[in-house]
């Protein structure tokens, strides 16, 4: 997770103490703006569509989301080169605790918390993040497969080799 005073160009700062007096549902969409943003941060043509709905449940010690990220993207066939569109869908589970109680724990340990850092929680920045997680770093228009340019021919690979040998052997 980012830092809360280095949000990017998708942010939504929730107070927990909100969320936790509240029904737990939380829906954070992007406006055109933002996917705009978000696109070029991707390097990707195109994000529209992009909803992240979250359920919250916990006390500060072990806030727990869940939820899905949704979008339609527009990216570039790894094979072809042509753009396209699909859908993206990636689901979330995340723990989070106070930071407090994070002191000395190994940030490399998989079983530490995300922080809440001053009580409060950057929905769109996990919105984000998720959408991100969920693109396809090798994209491939439906129906194009990738076929190896294989030449035929009788010469062995390396036959070009026996030019460059000297003529007094």
């Amino acid at each position: 997770m980012t830092r809360l005073d280095e949000t990017g160009p998708l942010s939504r700062i929730v107070s927990v103490d909100r969320l936790r007096r509240s029904d737990g549902h939380l829906t954070v969409t992007a406006s055109p703006e933002e996917c705009a943003a978000l696109a070029r941060d991707f390097a990707i043509p195109a994000i529209r569509d992009l909803v992240g709905t979250y359920e919250t449940s916990g006390p500060p010690s072990a806030f727990r989301v869940r939820g899905t990220v949704r979008a339609t993207v527009t990216q570039v066939c790894s094979v072809s080169l042509d753009p396209f569109d699909g859908p993206v869908s990636e689901p979330v589970d995340l723990l989070f605790a106070d930071t407090d109680r994070l002191q000395g724990t190994d940030a490399e340990d998989a079983d530490v918390p995300d922080p809440i850092i001053g009580g409060k929680i950057d929905f769109g920045t996990i919105t984000a993040e998720f959408l991100a997680l969920g693109l396809d770093p090798y994209p491939r228009k439906p129906g194009v497969s990738f076929e190896p340019h294989v030449e035929d021919t009788d010469v062995p690979p390396l036959a070009a080799l026996g030019a460059l040998k000297p003529a007094n052997d």
